[in-house]
């Protein structure tokens, strides 16, 4: 039996209507996961984009994924034109 760790990464997309969707490891991998690879009551509605995410995988199939507090959140950019003081 293979051990699996929980890794961490980052959702790129879900589609709610094909239970699928698509996330990307810290180290930079792409990984696609369907809708039963989240926990219950964790399956995103709407918008997820950019949520930081923990799961597990193995053999390439996602499983066990939550959606989990960010803690590198990313800034708002500056809009308009700063004042020169």
């Amino acid at each position: 039996m293979a051990s699996s760790l929980r890794t961490r990464g980052t959702m790129l997309w879900f589609n709610e209507v094909k239970d699928v969707g698509a996330l990307r490891t810290d180290e930079g991998e792409r990984m696609e996961v369907s809708g039963n690879g989240f926990l219950p009551g964790e399956k995103p509605v709407g918008r997820c984009a950019g949520m930081a995410v923990e799961f597990e995988a193995f053999d390439g199939t996602v499983a066990g994924l939550s959606f989990v507090e960010d803690m590198n959140p990313r800034r708002a950019r500056s809009r308009g034109r700063r004042a020169v003081g």
